[in-house]
């Protein structure tokens, strides 16, 4: 979330760029007004205190000295309960702040592209060459099934529509995409982290929207807990609550991801593109402030360097300000080419979320010597990018490189993790 004290000295930014992302400055005016009235109320509850405080001295003096102290003692009697009355009505005020402060969304960077929708998000660059076959494409999961590598009845028939088996061969290509990707980001500092799988609402509440709860997540019943939506959220409250000293710290997050939603569905959104399961390898930074603009073009280009050397054509996209979350100052989109739909398709998103998810997760970093005179802290940026989400990868390498026969080419840089295959058949 927002600095509440930066927000009271730049409402006038606020407001610009809620303009910017179409949205009412409701939420900013209620913040505002429920601030205000709640400072008041806390001065009032303080001065309430003091005058507790002075008709006690007030009285101890006047038994002291042999006087009458009724009036004093009944003015005493009423404060409590206008104490009382005061704090419930600041608590109700700074709840309001809260909610406010909660659902306001991050400031956007200058450079995101103005735009209402996805449609008007902004192509900066493509790669490779879009292949044009000479025969009829057949869909990814026609190819998984033929090749005994997926069952997406089997999987529809115990856990509903958007979960599938990934069997033999194809499994072993989901398990080198992760392992080509752990090896790519480990190459350049990156420390490998297995998260936990749940996490407890609180500490969910630190990384995203909170409209995932409903729309995103799966909720644990009779439990406060969630399973993850990627790993980048238990990465990203791993440090809540604490004051870092050694920055960047450079993580690489593998595990199994869980979303409720699937999306749309077109020709071959269903299948391994769109499910409520799948593993992914996310890169994770913490950072100083000043350095994360610098990091946001490094996630970026390790993603792309991943898609390049599985020999897959992308194109790279500024999300505009109508498709922008909550949480990111500044995204950029790779949506790789699906010859079959004749698109690119999303399958990297790169954040710089820059102070927001530190601020709701209570994370600094410290500057200057512990104890010294000239130490200072101050709220850190967090960054994420996907390295490789592999059930789209999937998709792709069996749209991308299938043959008129059915068997598909295996990328080089996966074939020493898949016994020197060349091929799927």
């Amino acid at each position: 979330m927002l600095d509440l004290k930066w927000v009271r000295e730049n409402p006038d930014v606020v407001r610009k760029d809620l303009k910017r992302r179409r949205m009412t400055t409701e939420l900013l005016d209620d913040l505002l007004t429920a601030d205000l009235e709640y400072r008041r109320l806390k001065q009032e509850v303080d001065n309430l205190r003091a005058e507790r405080n002075r008709l006690t001295e007030q009285v101890r003096t006047l038994k002291k000295e042999g006087k009458n102290a009724d009036a004093e003692l009944k003015k005493a009697a009423g404060i409590p309960d206008m104490i009382k009355t005061t704090e419930e009505t600041a608590d109700r005020e700074l709840n309001r702040v809260k909610y406010s402060l909660m659902r306001l969304p991050n400031i956007l960077h200058e450079s995101v592209p103005d735009g209402k929708d996805d449609t008007e998000n902004k192509e900066l660059r493509k790669w490779g060459t879009p292949k044009t076959p000479s025969f009829n494409l057949r869909t990814h999961e026609e190819i998984a099934e033929k090749m005994g590598g997926a069952d997406f009845e089997r999987g529809a028939k115990i856990s509903g529509a958007g979960f599938c088996f990934i069997k033999g061969n194809l499994a072993l290509m989901d398990i080198a995409l992760q392992r080509f990707a752990i090896d790519s980001l480990m190459k350049k500092g990156f420390t490998l982290l297995e998260p936990p799988l749940m996490m407890r609402r609180d500490s969910y509440e630190g990384v995203t929207d909170l409209a995932d709860f409903e729309n995103v997540m799966y909720g644990i019943k009779d439990d406060d807990s969630y399973l993850i939506a990627t790993s980048e959220h238990p990465i990203a409250a791993m440090h809540r609550d604490e004051v870092l000293e050694e920055l960047p710290l450079l993580y690489a997050g593998v595990s199994p991801c869980f979303r409720r939603e699937i999306g749309a569905h077109g020709v071959d959104t269903k299948g391994l593109f769109r499910m409520h399961q799948f593993q992914k390898v996310e890169q994770f930074v913490f950072c100083a402030p000043e350095e994360s603009w610098e990091w946001h073009e490094k996630l970026l280009k390790n993603a792309e360097e991943i898609w390049q050397a599985l020999g897959i054509p992308y194109s790279v996209v500024a999300v505009c300000t109508g498709d922008m979350g909550t949480v990111a100052a500044k995204k950029y989109d790779i949506e790789a080419w699906m010859p079959r739909e004749g698109k690119y398709k999303e399958v990297v998103s790169c954040s710089n979320c820059t102070s927001y998810q530190a601020v709701r997760l209570n994370i600094k970093r410290r500057i200057g010597k512990q104890g010294a005179l000239d130490e200072k802290k101050e709220w850190l940026h967090t960054l994420n990018s996907t390295a490789i989400a592999t059930s789209r990868a999937l998709r792709a390498i069996l749209e991308n490189n299938q043959h008129e026969d059915g068997s598909v080419e295996i990328p080089k840089v996966l074939r020493p993790y898949m016994n020197n295959m060349t091929e799927l058949r």
